[in-house]
């Protein structure tokens, strides 16, 4: 008489279902679907890990496929590590430049300091990718390269500020250049203390470059004339 068989249990039952599932919605997921998820897992990685702490194989683990997806895709990790700082500077940039649209000078400065805390605050694995040294795309994809395009649009505007207020313009990329470092700095300081709100940090970026040193106010806000 052959020996009975053994049903599955509860735990089994599930796994196996889950097994399915999963590889069900690995076929449903359509190629755009796949590319963004593993842009999602990649950037969350390199984050946590950066450049080379991070594998082709922890990226594939993580978004359940198997290691030719993520080449086929990316073509390796140089690539899908060069598409995640293309898409974080750009959307830092276009962020900095919408806030530097319009406005009295005052008004622009605490406009860009929002902006950018408003990045790290929402977009802390980018921002953390963003402020390490990159290993590729050495000449566009270094967060020192984005801070030169952010202080170049504040060149522009700070030279017409200069113009206006009978100041010598040449000395706009100076002050651009400090503003945005200033900006910049305090905001990789924030990244990991979170104190205090990103409203009053911004307030007292501004008050410091508005007011200086000698004039400090004690209790900053922004929107103050």
């Amino acid at each position: 008489m052959a020996p009975r068989r053994r049903g599955r249990n509860s735990s089994e039952t599930q796994t196996a279902e889950a097994g399915r599932s999963g590889r069900a919605a690995r076929v449903r997921m359509t190629g755009k679907e796949r590319r963004q998820q593993l842009l999602d897992v990649a950037r969350a990685l390199f984050a946590e890990k950066g450049f080379d702490g991070t594998s082709i194989e922890e990226i594939a683990h993580r978004a359940g496929v198997s290691k030719p997806v993520v080449y086929e895709h990316f073509g390796g990790k140089e690539g899908i590590y060069a598409v995640v700082v293309d898409r974080e500077m750009r959307n830092l940039l276009d962020l900095i430049v919408s806030a530097l649209s319009a406005g009295h000078p005052r008004e622009l400065l605490e406009q860009a300091a929002r902006a950018l805390l408003e990045y790290i605050d929402n977009s802390t694995d980018g921002f953390r990718v963003l402020v390490r040294d990159s290993p590729v795309a050495s000449n566009s994809g270094t967060f020192s390269s984005l801070l030169n395009d952010i202080a170049s649009q504040v060149e522009h505007i700070l030279g017409l500020q200069f113009d206006a207020r009978g100041y010598d313009a040449k000395l706009a990329p100076l002050y651009s250049q400090a503003l945005v470092g200033m900006v910049a700095l305090t905001g990789q300081w924030w990244l990991e203390v979170r104190k205090p709100k990103k409203e009053e940090v911004a307030a007292h970026l501004v008050n410091l470059a508005w007011n200086g040193l000698s004039h400090l106010e004690h209790k900053p806000r922004l929107g103050a004339s």
